[in-house]
């Protein structure tokens, strides 16, 4: 009897449990240690949760798995906690002065790189009117787990970094919008929409899901302060559970679940919630779970010896969104703010593609949209080609544009109950290679009252800074600082790493 196999009403047995656990730990093993490689080479590790994927596929392992429905659902449950990650671990003073460029990029943006893609598609491949708006909005949304790896490790100007989390986090929303209703008007008489009656629709979904994110993440908090125990194991997953409840409230709604997740998750993340780094953690945590699941997922999908059929069409796509439709996207979203050549010529190159795209690639095959199978080879060639060529000259591009900042400012990841209590923060200050930090005491920083630079690394080695030690090349330095003070702080350095000791004299 008790040899006997135990049979879970689906019909999976303990032995099929086992099998599972074993290979998905072992591509979870992989998978973390594979960060490693990512950060050497540059590439975001997307690209070898791909390949892991496509190596245990049909082509390699020989596993099974060819559902667009269940990608489709799991897919967007993925999106649904990645974008939670990048709401909650964003700070809303790196990107407040992005919103309004960053919104228009978002929507503006979209629909005049929706509109280039389609008439390249048109013209060059051909496809009809429909399909090409389609494949249009596919391709347009920046992808928010490729922008939050790659950029966190680019030591850009705020104004820059801001904008493109920003764009990364609101994108989403309305390029679903467009990506289904094209699906649904290609089904043989489905329901057709005129472009007032989709940019009314947009509107309101856009709109209904900021008010359900907004809300959400205001009252859950406030709630959340008051009904959650001392447990921040507890507490951490009390704001990512609301995170999911923003989505599934907007959808329910009717409205843009996925902004309503990112705006829900922003509020929290910077409303002053007790046991910060726990939740952000653990929402850090569960955003790498999804980025591995899904993309481990889409190369099982994937089948490689269809692959190569779309690798002409795939760099055709990739090379108008790239050299034309996110150039004239950028320029038409941001001339009203004045921005630099340089700025939107870093812009144009760091819209990088990841899993939204390829995810977004399985809606017309769900909806019935007739011979749109080629699609999904398409896209996901698309992403891994274009990834592979502007992921890791990220970094040289803003070099060769002078962007780079020679210092950079980070928060600090500490346990944050003690410091949320008495208003304070921890920042860490990277001083550049051509950094006019160099040689300046501290006692010169003329920090306001209020902030110190309590510890600074150098060569390896910490110390204790008194009044008259200087800075070189290369220190690390910590600042504490109350936060009524911090971004008068953060100015302070940036000035004096700028202009040197004297910036800021008469």
């Amino acid at each position: 009897m008790l040899a006997a196999p135990l049979i879970t009403p689906s019909g999976m047995t303990l032995d099929d449990l086992t099998r599972v656990l074993l290979i998905g730990s072992v591509v979870m093993l992989v998978a973390v240690a594979a960060v490693r490689l990512s950060v050497r080479s540059g590439l975001p590790s997307l690209l070898i949760y791909l390949g892991i994927g496509l190596a245990l596929g049909n082509a390699g392992a020989g596993i099974q798995f060819d559902s667009a429905s269940l990608t489709r659902v799991l897919g967007y449950a993925a999106l649904v906690l990645i974008l939670a990650e990048g709401g909650l671990t964003t700070s809303w003073s790196n990107i407040k002065e992005a919103v309004a460029p960053a919104a228009l990029l978002s929507t503006v943006g979209v629909i005049v790189s929706v509109l280039v893609v389609a008439v390249a598609a048109h013209a060059l491949l051909p496809l009809s009117w429909t399909i090409s708006l389609l494949m249009g909005a596919i391709v347009t949304s920046t992808d928010a787990a490729a922008v939050f790896a790659v950029l966190r490790n680019v030591p850009l100007p705020r104004r820059l970094s801001g904008m493109l989390e920003a764009e990364a986090g609101f994108n989403d929303a309305p390029v679903v919008i467009l990506v289904v209703a094209f699906s649904a008007q290609g089904v043989p008489g489905g329901e057709s929409l005129g472009p007032l009656e989709l940019l009314w629709l947009a509107v309101l979904e856009l709109g209904g899901g900021a008010v359900v994110g907004v809300t959400v993440g205001w009252l859950g908090g406030q709630l959340l302060k008051r009904v959650a125990g001392g447990s921040s194991a507890l507490f951490s997953i009390g704001v990512v559970t609301l995170t999911v409840f923003a989505y599934a409230l907007g959808a329910a709604a009717h409205v843009s679940g996925f902004l309503a997740t990112y705006l829900s998750a922003l509020v929290l993340g910077n409303m002053g919630l007790p046991n910060r780094t726990s939740f952000q953690s653990f929402g850090n945590a569960m955003g790498w779970i999804a980025q591995i699941g899904l993309f481990v997922m889409l190369g099982l999908l994937a089948d490689p010896f269809r692959l190569d059929e779309q690798l002409v069409p795939a760099i055709v796509i990739g090379l108008v969104l790239l050299l034309v439709a996110r150039p004239l996207s950028v320029i038409a979203s941001t001339v009203w703010f004045r921005m630099s050549w340089r700025d939107q010529a870093f812009l144009s190159w760091a819209g990088l593609r990841g899993a939204v795209p390829v995810v977004l690639a399985t809606v017309p095959l769900t909806t019935g949209t007739p011979d749109t199978e080629w699609i999904f080879d398409l896209v996901f060639m698309l992403v891994v080609i274009f990834t592979i060529v502007q992921a890791p000259t990220l970094g040289w591009v803003a070099r060769r544009l002078g962007l780079v900042e020679q210092v950079h400012s980070v928060e600090v990841d500490l346990e944050s109950t003690t410091l949320v209590e008495i208003g304070a923060d921890v920042v860490q200050v990277s001083v550049g290679a051509h950094s006019r930090l160099h040689g300046v005491a501290v006692f010169e920083l003329r920090l306001p009252k209020g902030a110190n630079v309590t510890l600074i690394v150098r060569d390896g080695e910490g110390f204790v800074p008194g009044q008259h030690t200087t800075i070189r090349h290369g220190d690390r330095f910590l600042v504490v600082t109350t936060s009524k003070v911090r971004g008068r702080t953060e100015r302070r350095i940036l000035e004096v790493s700028r202009g040197g000791r004297l910036a800021g004299w008469p």
